[in-house]
């Protein structure tokens, strides 16, 4: 009886251990709305916010623009204005799908490491050492432009996985590269860029571009790249699935975000928002230029971008960003270790980016907001993390406040300043 006794206080102590480690376990929930003044934002001066982008829409800079705001993991706005598509007359809706193109290499990104977490790879890997086709580059040294011949030098070093996250690489971006060298290059070599009807896959686009000349040695400059596309075909290879069907798996369903698709179900094709220039005073559809502006709804259906090449809503992308807030976790179910996180939004380019990002710097496929950027004003705090994407989609999530900012728009050939007005209101909002 005695031993018995002794016994108790280790197996109080035991219990008293595995209850605090249960409390420990974070278990955010999901997003919600919330009244703003619950988490410190005053309504009045968020209904600015109305103001704004509708007079953005009768002002006729932008033809329609959905946002959601969040704070503390609660919606405190999220509403829409203006036309989905004004060639047939449709209203925007807040949950309608827009393309949002480069907003797609956060999530290919956080995809990566993922895997990185499973112990599959080192960050500073060769890429060659899983793409066998990457062996053997070369720097681009003179090009004629009559003919599309070339000279070229060996790489210094090998692109490694690092390289790739962080547009360092010296890969190029064809048809939006700012070296016409590149832009014919890749033309010439077929390469797919972005977006594609076509029934190409990422596997034959990328051996294709491991072939072609570098911008520059890997890791000396910084060059807005197809290194996250690299990357897709790269997820592929890891995981042994198609990267559609990875995302699917081991983010969008558990994450809830269930509008989220390279490619959209039939059911829910109506809800793609159409592509609008302005032209003659007017907003009408971006006619097909090196891709079809419909490719998220016809065509193969086969190329899956990690650069480019997802449709989202503004809802479902808040949710994505909430995950990193939330130091990698949503609902209790964790999929990124806070220190990955950290990780993943740290300066990983040093001063490579320079000129006028100077109040930049560059994650794992994240801009952070540097100081200087923040003292600036109404651009967030130090560390906010931003991207945006081709056809005119932005968001930026604020670590320290607590904040994500979504906003959708879905022109070409247009300029709008809808983007800064959008975080200026949010930051004037705050009453806490």
């Amino acid at each position: 009886m005695k031993s018995s006794l002794l016994f108790l206080p280790f197996l109080f102590i035991g219990f008293a251990q595995a209850t605090a480690q249960t409390k420990s376990i974070k278990n955010s929930p999901a997003l919600g709305d919330a009244a703003p003044e619950t988490v410190g934002i005053s309504s009045e001066r968020l209904s600015r916010m109305d103001g704004v982008l509708q007079n953005a829409v009768t002002q006729g800079a932008v033809p329609g623009v959905a946002a959601i705001v969040v704070r503390n993991g609660k919606i405190v706005y999220h509403k829409a204005f203006g036309m989905a598509d004004n060639e047939s007359n449709r209203s925007l809706k807040r949950d309608d799908i827009f393309r949002i193109a480069s907003m797609t290499k956060a999530i290919t990104s956080t995809a990566v490491m993922m895997l990185w977490e499973e112990g599959k790879f080192q960050l500073d890997d060769p890429i060659s050492k899983y793409i066998p086709e990457f062996k053997n580059q070369t720097v681009l040294k003179n090009f004629k432009f009559l003919d599309s011949t070339y000279t070229t030098e060996p790489v210094k070093s090998e692109i490694t996985i690092r390289h790739l996250l962080t547009h360092t690489s010296g890969l190029g971006y064809g048809v939006i590269d700012g070296d016409e060298r590149f832009k014919a290059m890749y033309h010439k070599a077929g390469i797919v860029d972005l977006f594609t009807t076509q029934p190409v896959k990422i596997s034959d686009n990328i051996k294709k571009l491991a072939k072609l000349p570098l911008h520059h040695h890997p890791g000396e400059k910084y060059v807005y790249s197809e290194g996250l596309d690299v990357l897709g075909y790269f997820i592929e290879i890891m995981s042994g699935m198609p990267f559609d069907e990875f995302l699917r798996k081991r983010l969008f369903d558990p994450l809830g975000m269930n509008d989220t698709y390279f490619y959209l179900p039939e059911a829910k094709a109506s809800r793609l928002v159409a592509i609008q220039k302005p032209q003659n005073g007017q907003w009408v559809r971006y006619p097909n230029t090196f891709y079809d502006t419909e490719y998220p709804v016809k065509g193969a259906k086969a190329f899956f971008s990690g650069g480019a090449g997802l449709s989202s809503t503004a809802k479902d992308y808040a949710t994505f960003l909430l995950m990193y807030l939330n130091g990698g976790e949503v609902s209790g179910k964790r999929f990124l270790s806070r220190k990955t996180i950290e990780t993943i939004l740290s300066n990983q380019v040093g001063e490579l980016l320079g000129g006028d990002k100077a109040n930049s710097s560059y994650g794992l496929a994240f801009g952070l907001l540097n100081k200087a950027g923040a003292e600036k004003g109404a651009k967030g705090s130090e560390g906010t993390f931003e991207w945006g994407g081709y056809f005119n989609t932005n968001y930026f999530a604020d670590p320290k406040e607590k904040i994500i900012g979504v906003i959708m728009k879905q022109t070409q050939s247009s300029g709008d300043n809808l983007n800064n007005l959008f975080r200026q209101i949010i930051y004037q909002s705050i009453d806490d």
